[in-house]
């Protein structure tokens, strides 16, 4: 009870502006017209909802002051860390919380444990652990923090409550990238809501100034306020969406059986050779690349410009994206043969090719490609290099140039843009022969970027052996070739 009517530090939930509020008010500034279904080509895999946007709201400010069901707090293992969740928690809350919190004898991370609110305007508190990030982990940190937000969610359901408020769980200490934790919470919520949204009232996230500029940039992609909102973050969206619940997909797990691979499932023995030939041209790229030849008839009589040009590749490219997020690539997957490691010495993003993984003549390359665009697409934003492992291939790994060149054109122009060095790891004579020719005739603008590396030690000057994941055989290549290598060594003057 506040003393002689003093105005309470506690906020009300349902005085909070919700998520829709500000926008709408601003398109009616605008008089935005609203865009039509009839118009919208792809949706979303986060339609635009208007009944979840209500139960959403974005609020700067202590997590400890709201006054709703639960609020959530973000601890270690033994629930004892002091970080500024915590620490104003227990100061408004009062000494009760820390004598309930021995009781629950700890917390493992990723799940959620609840306690009573006591002084806290809120009734309970959920407490939970997120993981520590590294780099070389980070599948596994991704399903710790995906753990963290649906067990809150699930015990919030379990206990019916009407609101839940959210502090950022992953705290500074424990190194998570804000924007990659940030995408998880956001889905993870929203596809709580699309499921169970008839349990939860309001879902508030409570964050600071600098969390609000990302919750900020990262809402409209999981809760579109519009269908013209949901048009323009389409592109944005990261590859790894999640699955049905928003957790983190590994495709080495994901098994898909089909009695006649490559056949639609309606298609009967019956049809015969007529249903063979409906099935050509229905692939991805021929649903994908719209009429080729009309489009490089105008350009070649100078009818596009140079803007159209650009808009119209990116159009296509956004397709492919779409294509490649809805294909089921865990076949692809399986080949471990594109993966992402660490960080090189200037804290770029490694991924890894390795040659010798891909059998050409064995698999869809058409599929090949649109796993690539998933998994690179959300890699590509910002700077990164590529390591590509040619150790051990033979002529049933090599990638036709045609293949490369058809890549090269697809891809989006941050691909080729952020990409600042391919490190070609154990080339051949043949090899450095065959780069040369496709690099000056073929494309341009990656010539400079290629760097030969002849062993490990070499490549290890420019990414550190901790930060790259290896292939057993590649080390054991590399120890035969060049003897084996050591964590002190000078700098190579070719990297």
């Amino acid at each position: 009870m506040d003393p002689l009517g003093a105005p309470s530090q506690f906020v009300d939930v349902d005085s909070l502006p919700g998520w829709s509020d500000a926008y709408e008010a601003k398109q009616l500034d605008h008089h935005h017209s609203p865009v039509e279904k009839a118009q919208v080509d792809v949706r979303s895999p986060f339609p635009y909802r208007k009944d979840i946007n209500e139960k959403i709201i974005l609020w700067k400010g202590d997590v400890a002051l709201l006054n709703c069901t639960a609020i959530v707090n973000t601890s270690n293992e033994t629930l004892t860390d002091k970080n500024p969740v915590s620490e104003s928690i227990f100061m408004h809350a009062g000494p009760d919380l820390k004598d309930e919190l021995q009781k629950l004898k700890g917390c493992r991370t990723g799940e959620a444990k609840l306690t009573k609110g006591f002084n806290l305007a809120a009734r309970f508190i959920i407490h939970t652990v997120g993981p520590k990030y590294k780099s070389r982990y980070r599948t596994a940190a991704e399903s710790s923090l995906y753990s963290c937000y649906r067990n809150v969610l699930q015990l919030a359901k379990e206990q019916a409550m009407c609101s839940v408020g959210f502090c950022v769980i992953n705290t500074l200490k424990r190194c998570y990238p804000l924007e990659d934790a940030t995408h998880i919470a956001l889905r993870t919520v929203r596809r709580f809501l699309e499921v169970h949204g008839e349990t939860l009232e309001k879902v508030v996230f409570a964050v600071s100034e600098l969390e609000e500029v990302t919750y900020q940039k990262l809402l409209p992609l999981y809760f579109p306020r519009s269908l013209e909102e949901e048009i323009q973050s389409l592109p944005y969206l990261p590859a790894d969406i999640g699955n049905a619940e928003g957790e983190p997909v590994v495709p080495e797990r994901q098994i898909r059986i089909t009695e006649k691979p490559g056949v639609p499932d309606d298609a009967s023995d019956e049809e015969g050779l007529e249903a063979d030939l409906s099935f050509i041209g229905s692939h991805a790229f021929a649903r994908m690349e719209g009429d080729v030849d009309k489009q490089r008839r105008l350009i070649l009589q100078g009818q596009l410009s140079e803007a159209a040009l650009q808009k119209q590749h990116q159009r296509n490219y956004n397709r492919w994206l779409c294509q490649a997020r809805a294909e089921d690539l865990s076949d692809i997957a399986s080949l471990k043969a594109l993966y992402q490691t660490g960080v090189d010495n200037c804290g770029r993003t490694v991924m890894v090719v390795v040659g010798r993984n891909i059998p050409v003549t064995l698999i869809d390359m058409e599929k090949a490609l649109l796993y690539f665009i998933h998994v690179m697409d959300h890699i590509t934003v910002k700077e990164y290099v590529l390591v590509y492992f040619h150790t051990l291939t033979n002529y049933y790994n090599q990638l036709d140039s045609n293949f490369l060149k058809k890549l090269y054109d697809v891809v989006d122009a941050k691909y080729k843009r952020n990409l600042k060095a391919l490190y070609f790891v154990h080339p051949t004579f043949r090899s450095k022969v065959s780069a040369w020719f496709f690099t000056t005739f073929t494309v341009s603008g990656l010539k400079d970027k290629i760097h030969y590396v002849e062993s490990l030690q070499q490549l290890f000057t420019a990414i550190p052996p901790e930060q790259i994941d290896l292939p057993p055989f590649v080390l054991e290549y590399d120890a035969r070739e060049n003897g084996p290598y050591y964590s002190s060594y000078p700098p190579s003057p070719d990297l």
